[in-house]
């Protein structure tokens, strides 16, 4: 799982998708492979076509642009399901095929995700911009952390390899390859610097804290590490050059060998080059660059002031016939970092110079001209200038050098005879010459780095090496150098399958899986056979180069005879097409068949060299110069005829002149290339496949024919076929029963994962929805071959749309029974709306039903004492509760006070725990420090015991030299000094005989016996002398013995001291663990203790903030029900006075009525008088109805007044409630008992008709 600061880091877009876009892309995919396929198409490789018309052998498809075209299934391809869009690992796709591949690439190579797996290849799409991938945060993501736990990149790759190394104590290799441009440099940069970095640390990468190892530190400029990291740049400037892909292109390879020792540290490296493009610095094809020293040379004025070059690198031939320049190089700051890295890895200044100068002279070399002379086919010289100049630096002479290159002497049987050159032959031996001086320069650049990488060889455990070599080509004109690379990426392709299939199939058998063996490697191995074995391609090459007379075309005849027919990797030439150039005859390799042109494939191969002109150059004046040193290996005839003069065998030299055949380049290639594989298959490879995703150098943009093409030539899609033959797609149990129990559901329900999964396999086959032969059942894991998973992501699919399906028809159900009692209701409640209309309609004019809507209101009125009564009640409740709330609070306060005081003890003591796992800790750094000090001191009394042993050693064999040499000398003078005691025994015996002759004779003999007895005399005691130095000697060894004994003892002290301090240091780390368990416990208790008493703080606030509201909201109640009450007496009073007053006018009119009653009579006589009083009369009923209906009125008004009082009382009294709710919810006290129907009023109004009746 990707860690949360993973993600915030600027370079993981361009590493892994996040889930959400993946999925929200998966759901927006509008193909698949029921309904599309892929098609053929020149430009985009495949196309997506949706199938029209699904016929037995051909499908009808409507393409992209809107056209039908019809093709045959063999030509169609399947397309993998949406779960495998954008894959990090392609052979985990289903539908393992050529546009799947591309797909997938194409894919993730737009969002920049430039790294994806292809089984155990690691693919690499150039990107053509800096992307923030390979910074120190990116790599302590990969430190000791598993290949699928990460997303794909090259430290993963490296981390792999360390990790394998460190474990299986196994040597470990990443094969980088590619074409020229697609990144294998830049990638060996990363990786080497990868490893320097982890290697700096001095551990292996095996815990869960290594990660901090490799955090960037400031390097010393002289460090190993720093020195592995820039040999790099040294080398680049010599061996790499400009092409049209790429302008910063190695034109050479090389097996980096990084070297560590038992714990993982650092402790030196080695390079191995292989296949140098040398004809790259006499020639350069249009578009093209040579080496780039030379460009960097032009750039530093004391350089060429010092070596007489001019301003204008076009004056000089050899690196002039096409670029000069190259976009986004600046020479000159590439000249300061080349010779920056010549500082950091020890050149100095004179080896830097010599270095330059060869340049200078190879440059001056190519303005060399000659002329033929008149009436002759001998060339001489046409000009001295360039010539003097390359002499000077070369340091020989000019005549000579220059006599050597047009007439060089030759041996012809036992005499020397001088050759005439015309101007072609003195042309193309100083090429030749050119090419090998750079190139021994070369080889002489790589070996001092080697001197400098050396480091402590001696602790070396194991390697990690690095192959950065050119994959395999397929150009236009394929010549000799083609051949060769090819037959490397051929020799390479069959290690990766046979090392593929090799763990595929280790795999099968760990599983329990049965499986036949099959040997991959074996499909390249008559390819390789008609290359390199006896009778092939290059046998005969080496073959015809000794043959007189023998040309190109003789070669090609004797290939077609041998091979043509007979072979079936030979065969003859296609036309050519385009720009392709003619072709001698064609070779099927795994990644295509390519066309090869044989022209100078003979001279490409023996290499001639002038011996005479070589000879010059070995005899230059300075023996210390680099090119001297550069040719001292090499045997001239000269060479070899002075030491045979001198009885010296050849040995070591190389052979060249007429032995030539004997160490050809081929001869040489394929030497070094058999060293490469013996030393690959020693090791444990990981393999890295770079990718041109175009030519125009443009980031984004896929090229599809140009990527099929390296697909197919890094052997990406070999892999791919290999898969197809065995189980390619896998899932472990637990993942397949998750995934798929929609299949098979009542099968997944076993608790145990494998017989859940294999139940559900075995429901499949009864279904067909799977075939026996389709998969395997292994310890761990179920195994399918390609193409099966897409069928289950179709059965699956539709599962869960049918799942779906169901649970859409159910909820559209639900909601259509919702909706239809929603319209039942609505048109039951219609007609209740209506009877009640209909209802009111006929009583609306009834004169009870007026009076009884006069009346309601007030009898409703009679009952707002019992509310009041109901609200002063309510409102001592809500007191007393108030009370208890006031005195649980104040409970509460006291215990977040003892809380707190507890708390803060709790503070001190955890403080108290602090300040002991501090001492403790620093009680520990000073115990590690101290440990550190004794291994120090140890390993330092190791380091002085091995020198001493060693120096022991030294002088016991020096004294057993010095005795044995005593001993012989002893004996030598015994012996020589008894054999002058016989002859002075025999010269006594004849003095004797010849004593009578002369007293004077007799004298003389006694005096030369005396003198021969004193020298007897002083041999003895020379012998005594030599005994006595033989024991001191021996007396001096002894004494060294027991001095290493004493040491010896020591040492085993201080291992024994060393121990007490691990177990002390074990001990310490024990208690450190327990100590930081206890404190962990502690912040756990403290944290929740926090928690508790921020809980109640809040509570406490929060019962505060609503007794408050309580107690505000009670005073504003009580104010209230004192103002209604008022309100509602004032109301009473005026209501008496009302009932007063019309009490009074209705006496009025009955005394009116009385008085009218008596007056009858008297009407009857006065006609006028009645009249007018009837009009006052009638005029005084209209005044007293007017009354009336005025007196009504204000009544009415009194009354609905009265009735919005009790509507606001009784919405007061619910305010009331709801607040006492909300108290005794949050408090959690207790729950307000449930209010009687004091408070609610029917509002039902019932009806009855003067019988007492309902209506």
């Amino acid at each position: 799982m990707a860690q949360s600061e993973w993600m915030q880091d600027p370079g993981w877009k361009f590493l892994r998708q996040s889930d959400e876009e993946k999925l929200q892309e998966q759901a927006t995919r509008k193909f698949d492979n029921k309904t599309h396929t892929w098609i053929p198409d020149p430009e985009e490789g495949f196309l997506i076509a949706a199938i029209a018309v699904d016929e037995t052998d051909s499908l009808s498809v409507t393409l992209p642009n809107g056209t039908q075209k019809k093709y045959t299934r063999d030509q169609c391809q399947e397309i993998n399901p949406a779960k495998f869009e954008k894959t990090e690992d392609m052979s985990n796709l289903t539908m393992l095929n050529e546009a799947s591949v591309l797909h997938n690439l194409r894919q993730r190579y737009r969002n920049m995700m430039i790294y994806t797996y292809s089984g155990l290849f690691c693919v690499f799409v150039n990107p053509y911009k800096m992307l923030p991938i390979y910074t120190d945060s990116v790599a302590k993501m990969y430190v000791n952390r598993r290949r699928s736990e990460m997303p794909p990149h090259l430290f993963a790759v490296a981390d792999e390899a360390f990790r394998n190394m460190i474990s299986e104590h196994e040597n470990q290799s990443m094969l980088i390859t590619g074409e020229s441009g697609a990144g294998k440099t830049e990638n060996t940069k990363k990786v080497i610097s990868y490893f320097a970095m982890i290697g700096a640390g001095g551990q292996a990468v095996g815990g869960g804290g290594q990660a901090s190892e490799i955090d960037t530190k400031k390097k010393s400029e002289n460090s190993l590490e720093n020195q592995i990291v820039q040999a790099n740049p040294a080398i680049e400037a010599f061996g790499n050059g400009a092409t049209v892909r790429n302008y910063n292109s190695s034109r050479f390879g090389k097996f980096i060998r990084i070297h560590f020792d038992k714990r993982g540290k650092l402790v030196g490296g080695d390079i191995e080059h292989y296949l140098l493009e040398k004809s790259r610095v006499i020639k350069q094809a249009p578009g093209e660059r040579s080496y780039h020293i030379f460009y960097q040379m032009m750039t530093q004025k004391k350089l060429r002031d010092r070596f007489s070059l001019t301003d204008n690198i076009r004056d000089y031939n050899f690196v002039s016939q096409a670029e000069i320049t190259v976009p986004c190089m600046d020479d000159k700051e590439e000249f300061k970092a080349t010779n920056t890295a010549f500082d950091v890895m020890g050149f100095s200044d004179f080896e830097k110079d010599e270095l330059y100068k060869t340049c200078a002279a190879i440059m001056f070399m190519g303005n060399m001209k000659f002329k033929q002379k008149p009436r002759d086919e001998q060339a001489e010289i046409d000009g001295m200038d360039a010539p003097e100049k390359a002499a000077r630096l070369l340091g020989v002479n000019v005549d000579l050098f220059i006599h050597a290159l047009c007439a060089p002497k030759i041996k012809v049987g036992n005499e020397w005879v001088t050759k005439a050159q015309n101007v072609q032959q003195v042309d193309w031996g100083v090429g030749a010459l050119s090419k090998a001086i750079y190139a021994r320069v070369f080889t002489w650049l790589i070996n001092r780095c080697n001197e400098t990488l050396t480091g402590h060889l001696e602790d070396a455990a194991h390697y990690i090496g690095v192959l950065d070599i050119a994959g395999f080509e397929i150009f236009n004109r394929n010549s000799f150098e083609q051949l060769w690379i090819n037959f490397v990426n051929e020799k390479l392709q069959q290690f990766f399958n046979h090392h593929m299939f090799v763990l595929e199939q280790e795999e099968y058998r760990r599983e329990g899986i049965e499986w036949t063996f099959i040997d991959f490697g074996l499909d390249l191995q008559a390819c390789i056979e008609l290359i390199e074995k006896p009778l092939g391609i290059i046998s005969m090459l080496d073959e015809e180069c000794i043959v007189p007379k023998a040309t190109d075309m003789t070669y090609v005849d004797k290939l077609t005879n041998q091979h043509l027919g007979k072979h079936p990797n030979f065969v003859k030439a296609k036309p050519p097409k385009g720009k392709e150039a003619h072709a001698h005859f064609a070779i099927v390799h795994y990644a295509g068949t390519v066309r090869y042109n044989a022209e100078q494939w003979l001279d490409k191969n023996k290499d001639p060299l002038n011996d005479s002109a070589v000879a010059c150059l070995k005899a230059g004046g300075n023996p210390e110069a680099l090119v001297c040193k550069i040719w001292s290996d090499y045997m001239t005839d000269v060479d070899r005829e002075a030491a045979a003069a001198r009885g010296k065998t050849e040995t070591g030299g190389k052979k060249k002149g007429k032995s030539a055949s004997f160490m050809t380049v081929s001869t040489m290639y394929r030497e070094s290339l058999n060293s490469l594989m013996t030393m690959l298959h020693t090791t444990h490879p990981h393999f890295i496949r770079c990718i041109i995703p175009n030519e125009k150098k443009t980031s984004g943009l896929i090229e599809a024919p140009l990527v099929l093409n390296q697909l197919t030539c890094n052997g990406v899609l070999e892999g791919i076929r290999i898969c197809r033959k065995g189980f390619p797609n896998r899932m472990c149990y637990d993942e397949f029963r998750y995934r798929y129990a929609i299949l098979a559901a009542d099968e997944a329900n076993d608790k145990d994962t494998k017989v859940a999964s294999i139940k559900m396999l075995d429901k499949m086959l009864k279904t067909q929805l799977l075939i026996a032969d389709h998969f395997r059942s292994g310890a761990t894991k179920v195994f399918f071959r390609a193409g099966v998973l897409a069928r289950l992501e179709e059965a699956r699919d539709e599962a869960i749309a049918k799942f779906i399906l169901y649970f859409q028809a159910a909820i559209r159900a639900r909601l259509a029974l919702d909706d239809y009692a929603s319209k039942i209701q609505q048109i039951d409640a219609a007609g209740i709306i209506q009877e009640n209309v209909r209802s009111w309609v006929v009583v609306r004019k009834w004169p009870w039903f007026r009076l009884y809507a006069k009346l309601k209101p007030l009898l409703k009125g009679m009952k707002s004492n019992a509310e009041i009564e109901a609200l002063e009640k309510r409102c001592k409740e809500i007191e007393a509760a108030h009370k208890i709330e006031e005195e649980t609070r104040k409970r509460l306060e006291d215990e977040l006070r003892a809380k707190k005081e507890e708390c803060a003890d709790t503070q001190a003591a955890l403080d108290r725990e602090r300040a002991a796992i501090e001492r403790r800790n620093k009680e520990i750094e000073e115990l590690n420090a101290s440990l550190r000090k004794e291994q120090e001191k140890l390993e330092e009394a190791d380091k002085k015991q091995k020198d001493l042993e060693k120096q022991r050693e030294r002088e016991r064999k020096e004294a057993e030299e010095k005795e044995r040499k005593l001993g012989a000398e002893l004996e030598q003078e015994k012996n020589r000094a008894q054999a002058e005691a016989e002859v002075y025994k025999e010269k006594l015996k004849t003095a004797e005989e010849a004593a009578q002759k002369g007293e004077r004779t007799r004298k003389a003999q006694e005096k030369e016996l005396t003198d021969m007895a004193n020298q007897l005399e002083a041999a003895r005691q020379k012998n005594d002398r030599q005994e006595n130095e033989r024991n001191k000697l021996a007396e001096q060894l002894e004494k060294a013995e027991n001095e290493a004994i004493v040491e010896r003892k020591q040492r085993d002290e201080m291992q024994k001291a060393n121990k007490k301090l691990e177990a002390q240091l074990r001990a310490m780390k024990e208690q450190m663990e327990l100590m930081q368990k206890d404190r962990s416990n502690s912040d756990v208790d403290l944290k929740r203790r926090d928690e508790e008493i921020s809980i109640l703080k809040s509570k406490a606030l929060s019962d505060a903030n609503l007794i408050a509201k309580l107690q505000s909201t009670l005073r504003a109640l009580i104010a209230r029900i004192e103002e209604l009450e008022e309100d509602l007496d004032a109301q009473s009073r005026a209501r008496n006075r009302i009932e007063k007053h019309r009490n009074e006018l209705q006496a009025q009119l009955d005394s009116i009525n009385e008085q009218c009653t008596e007056a009858k009579g008297q009407l009857t006589a006065q006609v006028h008088l009645n009249n007018t009083r009837a009009t006052e009369m009638a005029e005084l009923h209209r005044e007293i109805e007017r009354k009336s209906l005025t007196h009504e009125a204000y009544v009415a008004d009194l009354c609905s007044m009265q009735y919005l009082t009790i509507s606001q009382l009784r919405n007061l009294s619910q305010q009331a409630a709801t607040i006492e709710n909300e108290a005794s919810q949050l408090l959690d006290i207790r729950r307000a008992q449930t209010l009687g129907g004091a408070l609610t009023r029917d509002n039902t109004v019932t009806i009855y008709d003067e019988n007492g009746s309902h209506l």
